[in-house]
């Protein structure tokens, strides 16, 4: 089906042509239709299969722009999934006038949020106990809440929300619409279901395992008297790429990597739960732009981490669960792109190999490891493409990527638009990445210049 078949405003259709979009993938097929039509639902699809769009879109339709209370409560179990899922909102309703979205997580300051809520989003996403939080300071109010959303329900299961889940339902209006998205469907989710939802439609997209035919996955085992480290380094040097994601078990290894790479002078970005809410958005900011060639993350860290065109991940650690594997190297080969999943393992982990082949129905290729005795990293990871300019200005100063990009190519500056990366716009900051050996001669031009005829603070991001 084609996007132009549904019942959708103008404003929502120009913005799906914009970006691209022509035909439904099969979960908004099936999905879209039935929350426009008001059903309450389940969800079962992949990471990657356009999930998000999928409940955006018809939350997006239903609004009541005129009214600035919150009608849609999208809720996830991590503040990045959060993050998330609020940019893609806001890229799907960018022609819609007076939309207002609005992210509570925690590791922000309540107070700054509970000054956004005074602006009357229409749409809030965020944690359960953030929300809660809010909802107990009366500073959130649910009477014109027509639609709850919640996102990855099994993983806000596994994580240990579910007593805060249902004490958030419970302060919900009773007449709603509800959807459940959720790649497994566990006893204790069929629960919530029987007993929040009214009759709900259960829409399952089967042939889960036809990405991961983008993914060629590669198995490397190593020597356990060899330095794992130096395996990861013969591993990069195998596999050149311009994005790598490693995933680690534990936030120690994370720092170890992290740390022998900028002792060789890496460009090189870390993500784990030590990491406050602003920090972690410089992170994933500078790797989504190439700043970092390389992000080495644990899984929550990593949770609704979306990177386009992310050609290599690479498990320095064996998964705990089959359904973390599968989520790794989910983050590659996504919209039809081809990636690369790399796996480190001990000779003695083959039956658990074997448990992941079976898993995700493809066999994995065992090649030779080559660069033996390399120490070092491959230039070709090292060296930063992009650099990131940070402005102090935002989506409150009424700052606007064409506005950034036009300072950028005025001829007292003098970038070409292919110079320019991507443009993230905040509420009071803004990320831009620029080729990297123009950064310093950029920055002072642009600090003696003028961004929409005013002066603003901006530095440099490492």
């Amino acid at each position: 089906m084609e996007f132009s078949s549904l019942s959708l405003s103008n404003e929502i259709l120009s913005v799906v042509q914009e970006l691209g979009f022509m035909h439904m993938t099969p979960i908004q097929e099936q999905t879209i239709p039935a929350l426009l039509e008001g059903k309450d639902l389940i969800g079962r699809s992949k990471t990657g299969s356009g999930k998000t769009a999928a409940f955006v879109i018809p939350c997006l339709q239903k609004l009541d722009l005129r009214l600035r209370t919150t009608q849609v409560l999208i809720v996830c179990p991590t503040r990045e999934l959060s993050a998330q899922v609020a940019k893609e909102t806001r890229k799907l309703g960018r022609r819609i006038g007076d939309l207002q979205v609005v992210v509570l997580c925690g590791g922000v300051p309540a107070r700054e949020q509970i000054q956004s809520l005074q602006s009357g989003p229409q749409i809030v996403v965020g944690t359960p106990g953030r929300i809660l939080d809010l909802v107990s300071r009366r500073a959130l109010d649910f009477t014109d809440l027509k639609t709850f959303i919640l996102d990855e329900a099994d993983k806000m299961l596994e994580m240990g929300f579910e007593d805060e889940l249902l004490s958030l339902v419970d302060v919900l209006p009773s007449q709603r619409q509800t959807a459940l998205f959720s790649a497994t469907f566990p006893e204790a989710l069929k629960a919530i279901s029987r007993k929040y939802q009214k009759s709900p439609l259960e829409i399952s997209i089967e042939n889960q395992d036809e990405a991961n035919t983008t993914i060629e996955q590669v198995l490397y085992e190593y020597d356990e008297s060899e330095n794992k480290l130096h395996t990861l380094m013969r591993v990069l040097q195998q596999h050149p790429a311009n994005s790598t994601l490693i995933f680690c078990n534990q936030k120690n290894t994370v720092n170890d990597i992290q740390t022998e790479f900028l002792q060789q002078g890496v460009s090189c970005g870390a993500l784990h739960g030590d990491f406050d809410q602003r920090e972690r958005d410089r992170v994933i900011s500078l790797f989504r732009n190439n700043t970092y060639r390389i992000l080495v993350a644990t899984d929550v860290a990593a949770r609704g981490l979306d990177i386009e065109n992310l050609e290599l991940v690479i498990n320095f650690d064996f998964p705990l669960q089959v359904e973390t594997y599968i989520h790794r190297i989910g983050r590659t080969g996504r919209a039809g792109k081809t990636g690369v999943a790399v796996l480190l393992a001990k000779h003695s982990e083959t039956l658990k190999i074997m448990e992941l082949e079976k898993a995700t129905a493809i066999k994995m290729v065992r090649p030779k490891l080559g660069f033996k005795n390399q120490h070092s990293i491959t230039p070709s990871h090292s060296v930063a493409v992009m650099q990131t300019l940070s402005i102090s200005a935002g989506r409150k100063e009424k700052l606007r990527p064409g506005d950034i990009l036009g300072a950028l190519t005025n001829p007292s500056v003098g970038l070409k638009a292919s110079e320019v990366g991507k443009i993230e716009i905040m509420d009071h900051q803004s990320l831009v990445a620029i080729s990297a050996h123009q950064a310093t001669t950029v920055l002072k031009k642009l600090r003696d210049g003028k961004i929409k005829g005013r002066r603003f603070q901006i530095k440099l991001l490492k």
